[in-house]
């Protein structure tokens, strides 16, 4: 019977390389071949208005500036736990309000979500459920009691803020 399985198998893949070579595959040319060729004839002849701008060393100095800006406007914030600090706080803000490099999404604002749902997208990232290397990388050694200590935290954010706000009046 185990013959018999593997014959058919065998027969199967064999048919599908056949059938793959006949109608011409992505690497024996076919439409794949024409639009690698399409490509390299675009490539090869670039012209002005093509080109990507080049930024100019006082822009990039200018985004780093204020992307270093936005992060210390975030220090006089509302107390947030150093475990917070440690691990989130770089990416999504020092009050969860996210943060952003130029044009580029470092972590999204976590400030105004509630603790359940905190918890499990931090659950769903640390079973890789959502994928995102860096936030298995920093949850995989925390407890589910940590990840609900964390979510509790940043779902308080709100209520903290409005506590901040209301002492400087």
């Amino acid at each position: 019977m185990k013959n018999i399985i593997a014959g058919f198998f065998v027969l199967l893949t064999v048919g599908l390389m056949a059938w793959v070579a006949s109608n011409g595959g992505a690497f024996n040319g076919g439409e794949a071949g024409k639009i690698t060729e399409d490509i390299n004839i675009k490539t090869t002849s670039p012209t002005k208005d093509n080109r990507p701008k080049e930024k100019s060393d006082r822009e990039k100095e200018s985004e780093a500036l204020n992307a270093l800006r936005d992060k210390a406007g975030n220090v006089g914030a509302f107390k947030v736990s150093d475990e917070y600090k440690s691990k989130c706080s770089s990416c999504h803000g020092v009050d969860g309000s996210g943060m952003q490099y130029g044009k580029k999404l470092m972590g999204p604002k976590l400030f105004g979500q509630s603790a359940t749902v905190l918890y499990k997208k931090l659950d769903d990232f640390k079973a890789g459920r959502k994928e995102n290397m860096i936030m298995k990388g920093l949850l995989i050694h925390l407890s589910q009691d940590d990840l609900k200590r964390l979510s509790e935290e940043i779902g308080e954010f709100p209520a903290r803020k409005k506590v901040l706000e209301d002492s400087k009046k």
